[in-house]
């Protein structure tokens, strides 16, 4: 079993920043990729950043403004978000995917961290 942690969450002002980390734990074999999503009150869970041994992928609505960053050796994934708006308001949730010790693939989420951005 995969288990998954998000913190780093909170309050802040329109045009500041946060940073959230998450941990991946548990039995892992190779961690394929590990992600992060969204999720505003009332609406669906949005993709905002991926990150693989390979590459990194942004939505439009976050490019230029969030990074995204992974420790290999940790299994861990920052998420680095400057000048937010309050549209990035939400519960952000993390995404672990890869391998597990049986040889078995495997999909983690978190229970996700609540960013709040005041206008």
């Amino acid at each position: 079993q995969v288990q998954v942690v998000e913190s780093g969450g909170g309050l802040v002002q329109a045009g500041g920043s946060l940073r959230l980390s998450c941990a991946a734990s548990g039995s892992i074999f190779s961690i394929n990729g590990m992600d992060w999503y969204r999720q505003a009150p009332g609406k669906q869970r949005e993709f905002v950043a991926l990150t693989t041994i390979t590459t990194t992928n942004y939505a439009d609505s976050v490019k230029g403004r969030f990074t995204i960053s992974r420790d290999n050796a940790k299994n861990t994934v920052d998420l680095q978000m400057n000048s937010l708006k309050a549209e990035d308001t939400g519960v952000y949730y993390c995404h672990a995917r890869g391998i597990d010790r049986r040889r078995s693939p495997f999909g983690s989420w978190g229970r996700g961290t609540q960013v709040t951005v005041s206008s």
